[in-house]
């Protein structure tokens, strides 16, 4: 069962969105475009109308993260389907990136309002001084008055440095530009205890933390076939979030007026951490590890229990083809992932490292070698 939640908890929480001054919206594919795969000037409109009234009074800000590059792109090349391979796809984002961003432009400019165009990889955010790029780049825009349009940058993205969907992107971005709210909009109007196709199943109004859906068999994909995300991912940037600090609505395209009004729709995630900090929030959910190094016992408790920088005194062995500024996976001798990190090291220099202390390496190799293997700065213990 899930959770009882009083009136006076649901009441917080809905005024909590109504007082969001900074909020991320994420719209999915399926919630733009038409059956055959091209954009959906209606559909699109219909969002457009309801996110420049929100903005309309000047106190709040909008960052729009928005799914629909390959599947608008679909059309236009004669694809009846989201191709399978990466080359077919990164071709469909190249066509319908541009299209969805002149939409959005022209739907945009019946309310004077512009658009800032923003496509990012994680090789973007993980990176300390990219990371920093993108939010000066993002709140400068909101700064100026305009509305950033957000996507993955799917015509270079590799399968090695992919958000893997939107929703998990939209998380990350809520975190990165410090929002107050999340609102993720796609065909199903919340979190249901079972399949919401079926007759008995319940919309899950209220989630204060991960007991409450425990028991509740998530699906995974969505209807129209067009996009990457399901229910599965909608839940888990739902989670990122709320463990980030940041309050999450879900709900459906058609519902979004109701969802930012804070009317009763959809399903309220709570928050249910605090912020930590911005580029680890990256590093431990966009990164993609690009090799391991395996720690002996002492070097685990010292980074996992005591908070502390990986020295080369306790890496046992190096797996991988890596290069400096690079995230790896830390690992106990048993080959579990404990930490994640940016290496400050090439992976062909870190064998003749290992096992020895700073001043021995200083003293043989350089004072070069003296630093720290993954600064504890650079570093995120995975739960």
């Amino acid at each position: 069962m899930t959770t009882q939640v009083t009136t006076v908890e649901t009441d917080a929480a809905r005024q909590y969105v109504t007082e969001a001054r900074r909020i991320v919206v994420k719209v999915g594919s399926s919630s733009l475009t038409t059956a055959s795969g091209g954009l959906d000037a209606d559909r699109v409109d219909a969002l457009v109308d309801v996110l420049a009234k929100v903005r309309s009074g000047g106190e709040k800000e909008i960052v729009l993260v928005s799914s629909g590059a390959i599947a608008a792109g679909l059309a236009p090349l004669g694809l009846t389907r989201r191709p399978k391979d990466l080359a077919r796809q990164q071709a469909a984002a190249s066509v319908g990136q541009g299209l969805l961003v002149a939409r959005y432009t022209a739907s945009f400019a019946r309310y004077g309002v512009r658009v800032g165009q923003v496509l990012l990889t994680t090789d973007d955010t993980s990176r300390r001084a990219h990371y920093r790029n993108a939010y000066r780049t993002l709140d400068q825009l909101l700064a100026m008055g305009a509305l950033p349009v957000v996507n993955e940058n799917d015509t270079v993205a590799t399968d090695e440095i992919r958000f893997g969907d939107n929703d998990r992107l939209a998380a990350l971005v809520a975190h990165l530009v410090r929002a107050d709210l999340l609102v993720l909009l796609s065909d199903v109007d919340g979190l249901y205890d079972g399949d919401p196709s079926k007759p008995g199943t319940a919309r899950i109004a209220e989630v204060t933390g991960p007991e409450d859906i425990a028991h509740v068999e998530i699906g995974s994909a969505g209807k129209a076939g067009v996009g990457t995300g399901g229910m599965v991912t909608k839940v888990e940037a739902a989670r990122i979030a709320a463990a980030a600090g940041i309050p999450v609505v879900l709900t459906s395209a058609s519902r979004a007026a109701d969802a930012l009004a804070g009317r009763d729709t959809g399903t309220y995630f709570h928050r249910t951490g605090r912020r930590s900090a911005d580029r680890l929030l990256w590093l431990a959910h966009a990164s993609t590890p690009q090799g391991s190094l395996t720690l002996d016992d002492g070097a685990v408790r010292a980074v996992v229990e005591g908070k502390k920088s990986l020295l080369a005194a306790g890496v046992a062995a190096v797996e991988g083809d890596f290069v400096a500024g690079d995230p790896v996976e830390l690992r106990d001798t048993g080959g579990r992932a404990v930490a994640r990190g940016l290496v400050n090291f090439d992976a062909k220099e870190i064998p003749r490292m290992t096992g020895r202390s700073t001043h021995e390496l200083a003293r043989e190799l350089g004072p070069e070698y003296a630093r720290e293997v993954v600064h504890r700065d650079d570093l995120v213990v995975l739960a």
